[in-house]
């Protein structure tokens, strides 16, 4: 999905993520040790998504999955997936495509976070965060810009108790 470097391609030499290193050194083990190995990578570099624990059951450039339980430590007064720990979930689906696809020398950040929540969650969640071809393309080739990544949050009924808006943008690093 990334775009390929030919033989003229002009490397400026930054230093790559540690998502990026560890998505690229995981990509080729079978899906559910790819998945696992990835929750660790992604839970050591964002230390909030391993307290909570979130876990990937896919990870591809264009694509995230990532379930959270209805434990107890994630719940509400009601017993229901807490709304902050719904928030978390669909931020960590779409940050995580924006960081491994924005250019090494460039910072993602969260530029619009919009929760509307239509009813209350029952069971486990799963969000699934998509880009698509003409986002990864903006990613690979912009120096700065923004992308509007679609998330959908089922719980175990099929239903989505919210619908998520997660607008993310990408800057250059500041050099010190």
């Amino acid at each position: 999905v990334w775009p390929q470097p030919s033989e003229n391609t002009d490397f400026t030499l930054t230093m790559p993520s540690s998502i990026r290193i560890g998505y690229y050194a995981l990509r080729h083990l079978p899906s559910p040790l790819k998945t696992r190995a990835f929750t660790l990578v992604f839970g050591r570099a964002v230390k909030f998504f391993g307290t909570a624990g979130l876990r990937f059951t896919a990870i591809e450039p264009d694509r995230a999955v990532i379930v959270l339980k209805n434990a107890k430590s994630v719940q509400n007064h009601l017993g229901t997936p807490h709304a902050m720990a719904m928030g978390l979930l669909v931020e960590s689906a779409t940050g995580v495509l924006v960081g491994l696809n924005v250019p090494d020398d460039c910072v993602p950040v969260i530029k619009h976070a919009g929760i509307d929540y239509l009813k209350r969650a029952k069971g486990d969640l799963t969000a699934e965060a998509r880009l698509t071809e003409t986002q990864l393309l903006q990613m690979a080739t912009q120096e700065k810009g923004e992308v509007d990544v679609a998330v959908t949050l089922p719980d175990s009924d099929g239903k989505a108790p919210i619908f998520a808006r997660m607008i993310w943008a990408w800057t250059p690093k500041r050099r010190n």
